[in-house]
């Protein structure tokens, strides 16, 4: 990191006066509805973002998917009269709305705040993002480092087919922002976030009349409970992992014996060993009851965003930023995962929740508030002029 001369309260004055032009662009984005399995929807909102960056002198690449929605790279060309880097700058166009939410959650405007479907998680960090750049130019601040935005569409539901380009250019970076909302009112950052894993435990057992001959059936739904029972043990708050037991199915009908029977497992962790532990652990489960079969399926996971010193640097380096201006900066550790959690993981430097502060992700009381966008805009300008 490095020290440049730039005035973060100018940077703020400057945005302030942009206020209501974020709020506008804001709406647009949110009015262009971008469920994440709807192709066709994302795609339109892609190309929506994609004509904002070009207008300000980005280069774009769009990344393809024949599934999926297609992921927009929008790089800004670095000062080239200094040795240049790479930061890179995460965010993603999908949202767990499905089509039509519109109509039941209308674009609000009232009391300071704003309220819409995928205002606060997360097409308010997207309007952060141009508005930072924006106001960079204005000031005259050119970046010593190359700028690569990579807006994805399929984070709401796994980032499967974004995960490579991801780590592709997390590899080529010297840090990573994550504009995902911030935590809490006061705006915290997100310096650590738990992996996220799943995994479906499938039971076979035997099926048999339940009142005439119970005895000659293998109860699988009843392996599955002590099974599951087992690994609530598992759980242990104070190194942060937790596993629970979210779907469950089995059985045909109330007079027979159940001879199959399956769990999906929702696991979070703090640490990649505390992963792997949890792995082993349920590769090694054996069946409790005789004549039952146990099998075990991992399922894709996001590693966790540990908290390194080097991320404690970076958030450090926001914190000062935000101490320029006059304004507090907290930081807060999270069980949710985010595409940072990827980032992280490779050894890169990775700063999240730097979004739009608000509330009510994933519900219909999903908003931001209007007051905080300058401020984190500013902010996210500051990080790219001194990163």
């Amino acid at each position: 990191m490095r020290e440049v001369p730039i005035d973060m309260r100018e940077l703020s004055r400057e945005l302030r006066c942009r206020e209501k032009s974020m709020v506008r662009l804001l709406a647009q984005f949110v009015r262009c509805e971008s469920p994440s399995r709807d192709k066709a929807a994302v795609d339109r909102f892609g190309r929506m973002v994609a004509a904002e960056w070009r207008r300000r002198g980005a280069k774009i690449r769009i990344l393809r998917q024949s599934k999926r929605g297609d992921h927009v790279r929008a790089e800004m060309v670095a000062d080239n009269s200094r040795s240049a880097g790479q930061i890179l700058v995460l965010g993603h166009l999908d949202t767990v709305y499905p089509q039509g939410s519109l109509r039941k959650m209308p674009i609000l405007i009232a009391k300071g705040r704003a309220w819409g479907p995928g205002i606060f998680d997360m097409k308010g960090g997207l309007v952060l993002a141009l508005a930072a750049v924006d106001a960079l130019h204005a000031a005259g601040i050119r970046p010593r480092n190359r700028l690569v935005f990579l807006w994805t569409s399929d984070e709401e539901i796994g980032s499967e087919t974004s995960r490579r380009a991801i780590e592709q250019e997390a590899r080529r970076s010297d840090a990573v922002l994550v504009l995902e909302p911030a935590f809490g009112p006061e705006g915290n950052l997100k310096t650590a976030r738990k992996g996220v894993g799943g995994a479906e435990i499938i039971v076979t057992g035997r099926s048999a009349h339940a009142g005439i001959d119970p005895e000659k059936g293998v109860n699988a739904v009843h392996e599955l409970a002590l099974q599951i029972a087992r690994l609530m043990k598992m759980n242990n708050r104070r190194r942060g992992v937790t596993l629970q037991a979210t779907v469950v199915e089995g059985g045909t009908a109330t007079n027979v014996v159940p001879a199959e029977a399956r769990a999906h497992l929702d696991l979070r962790y703090v640490r990649l060993a505390n992963a792997r532990a949890i792995e082993k652990k349920l590769r090694s489960l054996r069946p409790i009851l005789k004549g039952a079969r146990v099998d075990v399926r991992m399922a894709p996971s996001r590693p966790p965003l540990e908290r390194t010193p080097a991320v404690r640097v970076l958030f450090g380096r926001a914190q000062s930023l935000m101490r320029e201006m006059g304004l507090p900066l907290g930081e807060a550790a999270t069980g949710g995962g985010s595409d940072g959690n990827f980032t992280a993981a490779l050894g890169v430097p990775t700063l999240d929740g730097l979004g739009a502060v608000g509330d009510g992700a994933h519900s219909p009381q999903e908003h931001i508030l209007i007051r905080a966008l300058p401020e984190r805009a500013a902010l996210i300008a500051g990080l790219l002029a001194t990163l």
